[in-house]
């Protein structure tokens, strides 16, 4: 006897795959062209660029090693050192703090753009801030909401959340209509497109290409059809590097005419060289740090000039953008800010001696100075022992 169940059996849900507005391959759908070289810069794109992999790791993971502390402003206009959530903004369980600055970071030298969804405990306090990817957001006006804006956060299963300024920080990076920032990867597609572009063809030259380059004519006319076996066979046997060092040997009368390289493959070559600096120009990366060989030789202070520029003109901009942001999530007077005096900190000759200068103007204490090298306080003298009065020698 056969039961018939009443309901059906539901099936499992699946993942959509879903694309997201901001990705720069919906321009295809739109007769877009992507680049000016025909290439589709996407995140993956962009950071097969050891230029961008560098420069981006550079600056995110700099600022992921910074300090982040949360400080209070007394009443005398001193700094005073505070805890908070944002001592360890990815939670107990989530990224470290290191991770979570370097992840905030990459969202917004890539995407121009960082959201931060809020983790809220059971009495409502505010425990941790989640990173959600830049292109599973969309934002919208909604002057009916905190904040002005509705965020729309695409799920992996397809699943649409909505946020606002009270369930999500948005931290945008150079903006011009105040909802999104401008997405770096996608304003510099055609720069960033060229390079590419050149490294495929690089590529293809010593994976698809000959050795030799050239033309191969026959010394009488041919069938299509034997044109196309000829082509083949050519290419079986000297086409890639597989087949270098080799004698191939066909047999066919054949008129081989050898590429020369022009003006402009020598342009070529040159090109690919300056998309590095092309590159250190839209982060803002000295082109020595990103390893360029043809970069200017500086040494000494030079370097040392460089590395402060990248400080104070590249590092602060990103950092006040993620300072101001959080420190609304505080209470007032509470305020978060980055250290760096690890980074700015001079050689250690330059600063023992500006810490005895400033100890002889009384501008600092001795066990202040000795904390600033990371010493203990001095510890107290003890008094002398009474010393008694000798007693009188005769002569």
């Amino acid at each position: 006897m056969q039961i018939r169940w009443p309901w059906r059996r539901r099936e499992p849900a699946r993942a959509q795959n879903l694309i997201s507005i901001s990705d720069p391959g919906i321009l295809r759908l739109f007769g877009v062209p992507e680049s000016y070289a025909g290439v589709t810069v996407t995140e993956a794109v962009a950071l097969s660029l050891s230029a961008v992999y560098r420069a981006v790791s550079l600056i995110a993971g700099t600022m992921g090693t910074l300090p982040m502390p949360t400080l209070r402003e007394t009443a005398e206009g001193q700094r005073q050192r505070m805890t908070s959530f944002l001592d360890n903004p990815g939670g107990q369980y989530g990224p470290t703090s290191y991770e979570w600055k370097e992840t905030v970071l990459l969202h917004l030298l890539l995407h121009g753009n960082a959201f931060l969804r809020h983790v809220y405990g059971g009495a409502g306090q505010l425990l941790a801030l989640d990173p959600v990817h830049p292109m599973c957001v969309s934002v919208d006006r909604a002057p009916e909401r905190p904040g002005g804006k509705l965020f729309r956060a695409t799920l992996e299963d397809g699943t649409v959340v909505e946020y606002d300024a009270l369930t999500m920080t948005h931290i945008p990076a150079l903006c011009t209509d105040g909802l999104r920032g401008l997405s770096p990867i996608t304003v510099a597609r055609n720069s960033l497109g060229t390079a590419v572009a050149g490294e495929r063809a690089s590529a293809r030259l010593f994976s698809d290409g000959a050795l030799i380059s050239g033309m191969v004519t026959p010394d009488e006319d041919v069938e299509p059809d034997e044109v196309k076996a000829i082509k083949q066979e050519i290419e079986a046997k000297v086409v890639g590097y597989e087949n270098a060092g080799r004698i191939p040997v066909i047999n066919r009368k054949l008129k081989f005419t050898p590429w020369q390289m022009t003006s402009k493959d020598a342009q070529f070559l040159e090109s690919r060289a300056f998309s590095v600096q092309e590159i250190a120009r839209w982060f803002g990366v000295p082109a020595n740090l990103l390893m360029d060989p043809g970069a200017v030789s500086t040494w000494g202070t030079g370097v040392e000039i460089q590395n402060r520029g990248l400080a104070r003109f590249s590092l602060h901009p990103w950092a006040a953008r993620i300072e101001q942001r959080l420190s609304r999530l505080l209470p007032n007077p509470r305020f978060v800010e980055f250290d760096f005096t690890s980074l700015e900190r001079p050689t250690p000759e330059q600063e023992v001696d500006l810490i005895i200068k400033e100890l002889q103007a009384g501008l600092l204490t001795e066990d202040e100075a000795r904390a600033l090298r990371n010493r203990p306080p001095k510890p107290p003298e003890s008094e002398p022992a009474p010393v008694d009065d000798p007693e009188e020698v005769p002569a």
